[in-house]
């Protein structure tokens, strides 16, 4: 009778202690769902409410719907729209391509340096990002040596003589402030290969060239990914390297958004135009790294 009526008991506070189990995932994601809540999805819900009013901070804004603010992007700021674009690919293009052999040397061939080059990729880090930028407003300034030396050499890119206030002094201050961004997932992903991956590739008599092929470059993807969506999503948004870099011809969205926001204030416009240029970018890298299928992104 004893162990009958405890039967009962034990199979009970089995039950919750499997429903103790069940609610913990929960309870560790909770934390974090709240942040998103309180730090996105309230913020992203606000700005899409913003962006449907109609007024000004002085009279007051009230919803009526408007979309006119979000047709604006394809009208008004189209050029804008198409040098955000064009930036960002370009920086993260030339990033990539900067950034590579950067990351496969420090992998493969720094040895116990490795530690070193890293720290030195990382320093840069360390100075504001404002800092930085005004560093290459020195760099490329038109008595400065790099302006010099190409003039000698006669293959300076732009027409008037100088770098400064050209596009190409943007590309290069967005190129520079993205570059460890672009390096070290490459870096984490190259230096998780197993040598041992590489020494079957030579036992199968593949060549240099057809070893990083085949094998090299398609378990690095995951850090290319990775480090060309680090830098064309910040990429596209920037704003400060146009101000201290450029001049109104390469005038970005994030010049827009900036100037609507803080200048201007045109909350409604300001809120629109920010959420279409996120959804524009969140297209297309959701479109990118499925065309990739890297699936490790995905899961």
């Amino acid at each position: 009778m004893t162990a009958t009526a405890d039967r009962p008991a034990r199979t009970e506070a089995a039950e919750r202690a499997e429903r103790r189990r069940r609610r913990v995932p929960y309870l560790l994601l909770a934390p974090g769902l709240l942040w998103l809540l309180v730090f996105y999805v309230i913020p992203m819900f606000q700005l899409g409410t913003t962006s449907l009013q109609e007024g000004t901070l002085e009279t007051g804004y009230r919803f009526t719907g408007n979309v006119e603010s979000w047709t604006s992007v394809f009208t008004t700021y189209l050029p804008q729209l198409r040098n955000s674009l064009l930036f960002a690919f370009g920086a993260t293009a030339i990033g990539l391509l900067v950034a590579y052999p950067l990351a496969y040397a420090i992998a493969f061939y720094t040895g116990r340096w490795k530690g070193l080059f890293l720290s030195l990729l990382l320093v840069p880090l360390l100075v504001p990002f404002l800092l930085r930028t005004l560093a290459w407003r020195v760099i490329l300034a038109d008595q400065g040596v790099i302006v010099s030396t190409l003039q000698t050499l006669g293959i300076l890119p732009d027409a008037t003589g100088r770098l400064l206030s050209t596009g190409w002094a943007v590309l290069a201050g967005l190129i520079y402030n993205y570059l460890a961004f672009m390096t070290l997932p490459i870096y984490v992903a190259l230096d998780k290969i197993e040598p041992r991956l590489l020494e079957a590739a030579n036992d199968l008599y593949a060549n240099p060239w057809t070893a990083f092929r085949k094998v090299t470059l398609p378990l690095s993807m995951p850090g290319v990914i990775s480090g060309t969506l680090l830098t064309f999503i910040p990429a596209a948004g920037d704003y400060v390297n146009v101000d201290l870099l450029g001049n109104r011809t390469w005038t970005m969205m994030g010049n827009v958004i900036q100037s609507k926001f803080l200048v201007i204030v045109d909350y409604p416009a300001a809120a629109a135009i920010s959420l279409t240029l996120m959804a524009i970018v969140v297209t297309m890298v959701v479109v990118y790294v499925r065309r990739v299928g890297t699936e490790e992104l995905l899961q």
